[in-house]
């Protein structure tokens, strides 16, 4: 395999056959994607977590030149998780091709292409992207933006501009009640 894989673990002892595993199985994900440069398997286990199926969490992530492919699955064991994770991303990866090595190759945008889907309410066709939203980003820091975020009453996201960094930002809120933050940079 020509593309490097990185385990992290949170909670969860490495054994050399597990690590031998994961490498193995995440390390054949370039027989569907050549191009990607590496991937990263987290293997965490919650003790509290609220029910068996949720204590054991495995993300991959796959990185390649122009795109990311992630996903995530929960299972009572961290290997059948992991299992289900790869045959995700299997899926996702065979998605991806389709859509971008195939391509449009008609000079429209997203937007144009996209296939439009029928209104429930209206019975019209309309397009993926429904509505355009501009607005004034105002400087602010994390902790700022957390309580910006809660004050909208944002549940999912909150873009701002970090006036730590000087870029554009995206908050999020995640699974387990806490904060992510996604800091995008051109590739």
């Amino acid at each position: 395999m020509s593309n490097k894989v990185e385990v992290q673990t949170r909670n969860i002892r490495l054994t050399e056959k597990i690590e031998e595993y994961v490498n193995k199985k995440a390390g054949n994900l370039d027989r569907y994607l050549p191009t990607i440069d590496s991937v990263r398997v987290e293997l965490a286990h919650f003790k509290a977590a609220r029910s068996a199926t949720d204590r054991n969490v495995v993300q991959i992530t796959v990185y390649g030149k122009g795109f990311t492919l992630r996903t995530e699955e929960r299972a009572d064991e961290a290997l059948a998780a992991f299992d289900r994770a790869v045959d995700n991303m299997q899926t996702q990866i065979e998605r991806y091709k389709g859509k971008h090595q195939h391509g449009r190759g008609d000079g429209r945008s997203a937007a144009e292409a996209a296939e439009p889907i029928i209104d429930d309410e209206t019975g019209e066709l309309s397009p993926l992207v429904a509505r355009k939203k501009k607005f004034v980003l105002y400087p602010m820091n994390e902790e700022e933006a957390v309580v910006q975020m809660r004050n909208l009453g944002h549940d999912n996201f909150f873009i701002f501009y970090n006036a730590e960094t000087s870029k554009i930002n995206v908050l999020y809120r995640r699974r387990n009640g806490s904060y992510g933050l996604i800091e995008p940079e051109l590739g």
